[in-house]
């Protein structure tokens, strides 16, 4: 009796999570997706041919160590938030391929795997827009690190990335089943012969695009705007609990000052990282002791202008709540949000306020059933609140530079993942692209590298220059090739200057969104219901 194979299928789902992890945590490692999934397909047949038991443990086993291999490092800021986000993630990952497994049971040929790429697409698609959303693995991003190979994102966006992984992995399975199963030697020299073909331009196809694209672009350039990235390097445990607000905007001020020492005064964007002040009350803005400093340096620097990060709030004088997310302020009422605030030393400034929002630390999602419990948990621990209860506004606005009033983007932190909630900012007129962040959070770890690599797909995807600034780094200069020009290093204190392009043409992506997203759920839908019919209408007996 022929014994069971106990190890090979735990072999080969290691396999899948080293080829999985590889390309987030390895730079240049984009190809390895390509492959990824084939041995836990592997694995996953063989399981179901010696009938093993516990046989979910394998795809299991495989989602939950690609997620914490990738992104362990939300523990560094939040313990329960990482372990939340790991297997949160890996549940859904695991429930998609459950549903792959009964319809490999009802449904005929290669239709369940196409279910499966269509559902894992459509997953991807609308894990985007949950209001609990983690859409940090999405298979698209493994090319982060690899853009010169995605220069077609600009067509089809980052989901374009992951129908690609999964017409590459269930190509290359399809064709070893056929090898292994005697299927390949009864085809006739024309059926393999289109095979292998067909493989070749899966993998190759893409790639030579991209390269055609990436040597035939030229930068679009409609005036350029000079702008200077201050990094002000606070530790942002220290930032928030022990080191005054004054004293954080003498540091950044100083760092402003010695890059404009040798420059002559002139239209300048001074760029300041996500949350740099907490002291702005929106109805009086510009009366905030910060805004005040920094409205007075700006007039010393005629034609400077400054875009800053900041926890800015409004003020209710109401007996009843303006909004179930605001908290007892004195006899009213605060709500509190994360914006980008545009001034100058003498207009009113202009204010976005961040819409994607950090679960947990930002935002409490379903409000009406988290708020109360997060009420009642503050009060039996003694606290004021333990989610965050950020307001964010209903899509994107721009920011506006210079006397021309150049329109600007600004994706605060977290939004910079979401490639077409930042075709918004393109498609109201943004000429060019800044992201403000602080990823001080994590510590040394691969967050901030996959974060900064996640810009290089938002510059292919809208073909616009970026200037990212980060509290502690990496701040940067994109072009719009996704190409980083000009770095700080991580965790150092000082300025980038640099100059990004304007452009106002618009990719096929900013123009139609996501085609491939929306096309992957119209198809799994139909599989869906295709499935419900052969799980609930009998069949003709014979």
């Amino acid at each position: 009796m022929m014994r069971k194979p106990q190890t090979l299928p735990w072999l080969l789902t290691a396999l899948s999570v080293v080829l999985l992890s590889l390309p987030w945590l390895v730079p240049h490692t984009g190809a390895l997706a390509l492959v990824a999934f084939v041995p836990l397909l592997c694995a996953d047949a063989l399981a179901d041919q010696y009938k093993l038991r516990a046989r979910w443990l394998f795809p299991a086993a495989a989602f939950v160590a690609w997620n914490a291999a990738t992104t362990f490092w939300v523990c560094n800021a939040t313990v329960g938030g990482g372990l939340f986000a790991i297997f949160g993630n890996s549940v859904q990952m695991m429930l998609v391929w459950l549903l792959f497994r009964l319809a490999r049971r009802k449904l005929p040929g290669v239709l369940p795997y196409i279910f499966l790429a269509a559902m894992w697409i459509a997953w991807e698609r609308r894990y985007f827009d949950v209001q609990i959303s983690w859409p940090w693995l999405t298979l698209g991003g493994a090319f982060a690190q690899s853009t010169r190979t995605v220069q077609w994102y600009e067509y089809t966006g980052m989901l374009g990335g992951s129908l690609w992984v999964w017409l590459s992995n269930l190509g290359i399975y399809g064709l070893l089943v056929a090898v292994s199963g005697g299927h390949w030697q009864r085809w006739n020299d024309l059926a393999r012969g289109c095979a292998a073909v067909g493989i070749v331009l899966v993998l190759a196809g893409p790639v030579v695009a991209s390269k055609f694209i990436y040597s035939a672009y030229e930068e679009r350039s409609e005036g350029t705007v000079d702008v200077v990235v201050g990094q002000p390097n606070f530790d942002p445990y220290q930032k928030f609990e022990s080191m005054s607000q004054a004293a954080q905007t003498q540091v950044l001020l100083e760092e402003f000052e010695k890059a404009l020492a040798a420059r002559r005064p002139g239209p300048l964007l001074l760029l300041a990282p996500e949350t740099f002040t907490g002291d702005i009350f929106l109805d009086r803005a510009e009366s905030s002791p910060t805004m005040e400093r920094i409205r007075g340096f700006l007039a010393e620097h005629p034609g400077a202008e400054m875009l800053l990060g900041a926890t800015t709030y409004d003020l209710y004088a109401t007996r009843s709540a303006p909004t179930i997310l605001a908290r007892p302020f004195g006899d009213g009422w605060i709500v509190s949000h994360n914006s980008a605030v545009m001034t100058n030393a003498h207009d009113p400034a202009e204010v976005y306020h961040k819409s994607k929002l950090v679960v947990g630390t930002e935002l409490t999602p379903y409000p009406k059933i988290f708020v109360p419990l997060d009420n009642w948990l503050a009060k039996k621990m003694g606290a004021s609140g333990l989610m965050g209860r950020c307001v964010g506004q209903d899509g994107v606005s721009l920011l506006h530079f210079g006397p021309e009033r150049i329109p600007l983007g600004c994706a605060v932190c977290y939004e910079s993942v979401y490639g077409e909630y930042c075709t918004e900012y393109v498609r109201k007129g943004a000429k060019a692209m800044t992201i403000i962040t602080n990823d001080a959070w994590w510590g040394n770890t691969p967050g901030y590298r996959q974060h900064l690599s996640y810009a290089r797909l938002r510059a292919i995807e809208l073909r616009r220059d970026i200037a990212r600034c980060g509290n502690t780094g990496i701040s940067c200069f994109i072009d719009q090739r996704g190409e980083v020009l000009d770095q700080t290093e991580w965790w150092t204190r000082g300025t980038l200057s640099g100059v990004v392009h304007l452009s106002g043409e618009q990719t096929a992506f900013v123009r139609h969104g996501d085609v491939v997203g929306r096309v992957c759920t119209l198809l799994f839908l139909l599989l869906s219901a295709i499935l419900l019919v052969r799980l609930f209408v009998p069949g003709k007996r014979g």
